[in-house]
């Protein structure tokens, strides 16, 4: 009886469907920040271009890609239904 309840269990992955599919919505997340902080290139080397001090490139991009990483964490953390 033991034995079969240990191979039962020895073919089941530590997360849940759920918490791979949390996981996928904070990578996004974690995507999506990085794609905020992109831009604010000047056309020349010779001209400064004050757009990379922008809000969003320097306060909300990296509270975005903050929140994934917390947001991952929360997926890897719940325990799985069932």
């Amino acid at each position: 009886m033991g034995v079969k309840k240990e191979k039962e269990e020895k073919g089941q992955f530590a997360l849940g469907p759920e918490n791979y599919r949390l996981m996928a919505v904070g990578f996004a997340i974690i995507v999506l920040g990085f794609l905020l902080m992109t831009g604010g290139k000047a056309e020349s080397p010779d001209v400064f271009n004050e757009d990379i001090f922008s809000f969003r490139r320097i306060t909300l991009a990296p509270m975005v890609v903050l929140a994934g990483f917390v947001f991952e964490i929360y997926a890897i953390m719940k325990k799985p239904r069932g």
